[in-house]
């Protein structure tokens, strides 16, 4: 069985956050880094190529596939922003209902321009999910 495609790097958080382009979008970035900080009280590791991240949680599904990853994060891309804050376990749907313009995927959501969203309902979300996360796995830092 092959492991996990995205694993954390020692590739530097700020160098990364730095060279976001465009600028909205790094400036966006920026602001997450900060929020996911405030929330979580962890420090970013950078997993693969483009995703900060923040802790991680180890995990063994009934199948036996096994593996590391991270707890919640985000990741700026060109199209949208990409944040790693729904684990798949819990309906959030009440406060996704507050956060403003989303779209949602397996188990990240995407968001445009954060002057948009709600970022005190970003952070309850943030929050929610971590708190589901963690009844299911062990969360580190």
């Amino acid at each position: 069985m092959s492991g996990n495609k995205t694993v954390p790097t020692d590739q530097s958080v700020d160098d990364f956050l730095n060279a976001v382009e465009p600028a909205g979008r790094a400036a966006d970035a920026l602001v997450l880094d900060t929020l996911f900080r405030s929330v979580t009280g962890w420090e970013p590791k950078m997993w693969g190529g483009s995703i900060v991240g923040y802790g991680q949680y180890a995990y063994r599904y009934d199948s036996g596939r096994e593996g590391e990853f991270l707890a919640t994060g985000f990741a700026p891309r060109k199209a949208k922003m990409v944040v790693y804050i729904m684990p798949g376990y819990a309906d959030f749907s009440e406060i996704l209902s507050r956060l403003g313009p989303h779209k949602l995927g397996k188990s990240c959501l995407y968001l445009g321009a954060l002057s948009k969203v709600d970022l005190d309902v970003l952070a309850e979300l943030i929050r929610a999910g971590l708190k589901d996360l963690g009844a299911r796995y062990s969360l580190q830092p």
